[in-house]
């Protein structure tokens, strides 16, 4: 019977993959991406119902039918990598505090065990104290507490020592866990903070927002003509357009306000305690120094064109979702684009209510 039962088992989960092996197969001919290994690893990680990291992205994607590029798939794949290195320093950095609590609680039982007959030995000696001893004795006695304290000051060094090692090793493994932290909420291309981050992020100034009833807008910038720049000039000039783009977003922000690479050529900017005009203001102004910038080639001084971005900008409103939020940016941004692009558009311009925004 219960060979029965593994048989059946066993079927059912070659029937589930294969299952999911269709769907996969489906899903990347249907967002016409071409089907290596690494692009099935992807997409497969999302059939088979993964919510978070890259899978997530991907589902958002397919639901607004967005293009996948090979900037953007570059980045799912680069991500994908990051979480699973992530995990696995994770996980030994775990292991390693799990041995060494485990050392230090051993060292603790054992210098209680040692108290405790320390303990016992000075009650005894009380004990003998009060009756009479002759001088050999007592010298004995004597001789036997010194001992006995003179070890219990050694095993209480050894302790301390122990702590010492074990505070410096916790502080280190807290370094490395920071240090890990920090790498996986920061896109390794342009320095930015990564699509990760900006979830957190954005959850977080959502959340301000709702208690204070301080403003918060957000952007959605998207580089013009990039897979131009990308099939003319090479990847390494597509990445360099990146970093530009980042750096821009980056000079023109306050401290408290956040900049992300949302995905592919496409980044985003949390403002907090930030009015739909002054978001405007600030996004203007980042077009016009975006615009200003020329790419020119190193190797020859040849200018290889003009760069520009399309930004849809949106306040939030009391109580909406993150997701509701992002869809009126982005809607915002669309309408830029459509408008002949290198322009701002926010949620009460005449052209986003043609896109579908509700302005707040």
């Amino acid at each position: 019977m219960e060979d029965r039962l593994i048989r059946v088992r066993i079927v059912q989960n070659r029937e589930r993959e294969q299952a999911v092996a269709k769907a996969t197969l489906a899903l990347m001919a249907d967002a016409d991406v071409s089907p290596t290994p690494a692009n099935y690893e992807l997409f497969h990680a999302y059939a088979s119902g993964e919510k978070a990291g890259a899978a997530a992205v991907i589902g958002e994607m397919l639901a607004s039918r967005k293009r996948f590029t090979t900037t953007i798939l570059a980045d799912l794949h680069e991500r994908a990598s990051k979480a699973a290195r992530t995990q696995t320093v994770v996980s030994a950095i775990g292991e390693e505090l799990a041995d060494m609590l485990s050392g230090v609680l051993e060292n603790i039982e054992a210098a209680g065990r040692d108290a405790e007959a320390y303990g016992q030995k000075l009650s005894a000696a009380s004990d003998q104290l009060g009756g009479s001893k002759s001088p050999p004795a007592l010298q004995k006695l004597v001789d036997g507490l010194i001992d006995a304290t003179q070890s219990m000051e050694d095993r209480t060094k050894a302790l301390e020592d122990e702590l010492q090692r074990s505070s410096l090793e916790v502080t280190e493994l807290r370094t490395q866990l920071d240090h890990v932290r920090k790498e996986s909420l920061t896109d390794p291309l342009t320095n930015v903070q990564n699509r990760k981050a900006f979830d957190d992020e954005l959850a977080n100034a959502i959340a301000s927002a709702n208690e204070t009833g301080n403003p918060l807008s957000l952007m959605m910038c998207d580089i013009d003509h990039f897979k131009t720049f990308n099939d003319t000039w090479g990847h390494q000039t597509g990445d360099h357009v990146l970093r530009l783009v980042a750096g821009c977003l980056s000079e023109n922000v306050k401290g408290r306000d956040t900049v992300a690479r949302y995905g592919g050529e496409e980044f985003a900017v949390i403002l907090r305690h930030t009015s739909l005009t002054q978001a405007m203001s600030l996004a203007e102004q980042i077009r016009q120094h975006v615009e200003r910038k020329k790419l020119v080639k190193k190797s020859t001084g040849d200018i290889l064109g003009m760069l520009t971005i399309s930004i849809g900008v949106a306040q939030f409103v009391a109580s909406e979702a993150d997701a509701d939020l992002i869809r009126r940016a982005d809607t915002c941004l669309y309408a830029a684009k459509r408008a002949g692009r290198n322009r701002v558009i926010g949620e009460k311009d005449p052209r986003a209510a043609l896109e579908g925004v509700v302005a707040a």
